[in-house]
């Protein structure tokens, strides 16, 4: 847990495992002093495409009829400050798509909407990496969105939080590349769970990524990108060469 303002913030150590029965230790940590690891470390990540539809318009796409449905390996997944690696010999286009992530709290398969929150452990903000460049020339989207680091995911998870209607920005060197809201999801939060969870078995820790809004564009190594998301904070990596 994270306490104070500002500059200032403490956390507070836990005993146990965050999707089960947790204590507090008593000790206290300043921020500033510790390293963040990513929040879970998922048995999947199920990531939905064009579910902004002015991202899927920018891309040259239609709004699917239903969700689209893709994966990205646990390997992808790293946290707060770690590093993204540009696979500079196999990518001559790699890009950030700042997100929501929704984190799975309970073993759940085939939820109704009107349960979604029953199943919904927290949220978290997502950087769902992507070699545009193989994405165009592969047929599926695995090896694109499938390299190791390519999935940041942090700095926490906020567990008391409405995210049907929050501010998303991506800055890319404290430069605004997107924004948008959670209100402009072609899908909302419990569509999404209630149709990946028809698929298939969702398992505390699990991560799914609601898909990004307009304004993607390329990362260059050194960059340093920043996903914040309204009530949750924010998420930065640098960018730097994998070869």
């Amino acid at each position: 847990m994270v306490e104070g303002g500002p500059g200032e913030e403490f956390i507070s150590a836990i005993s146990g495992h965050p999707f089960g029965q947790v204590q507090f230790t008593g000790e206290r940590f300043p921020l500033s002093q510790v390293k963040l690891l990513a929040p879970m470390l998922p048995s999947k990540v199920v990531a939905i495409g064009r579910n902004y539809a002015e991202h899927a318009a920018e891309l040259g796409n239609e709004v699917p009829d239903e969700p689209l449905i893709f994966m990205k390996p646990s390997t992808t997944v790293i946290g707060h400050g770690e590093h993204i690696a540009y696979p500079t010999s196999l990518s001559d286009r790699v890009d950030y798509e700042g997100e929501l992530a929704v984190v799975i709290g309970r073993l759940c398969r085939e939820v109704p909407v009107e349960r979604v929150k029953d199943v919904i452990f927290g949220y978290t903000c997502a950087n769902d990496v992507t070699a545009r460049d193989l994405q165009k020339k592969d047929v599926q989207f695995t090896r694109a969105k499938g390299f190791d680091t390519f999935c940041p995911l942090g700095p926490w998870i906020q567990t008391d939080l409405d995210a049907s209607d929050l501010a998303l920005t991506t800055t890319v060197n404290g430069e605004i590349r997107q924004s948008g809201r959670t209100s402009q999801l072609v899908n909302d939060i419990p569509a999404l769970v209630a149709y990946v969870s028809a698929v298939m078995t969702l398992i505390p820790g699990d991560v799914i990524l609601t898909g990004t809004p307009a304004g993607v564009g390329p990362l260059e190594i050194g960059d340093e990108v920043s996903v914040g998301i309204e009530g949750i904070g924010t998420l930065t990596n640098k960018v730097v060469s994998r070869d």
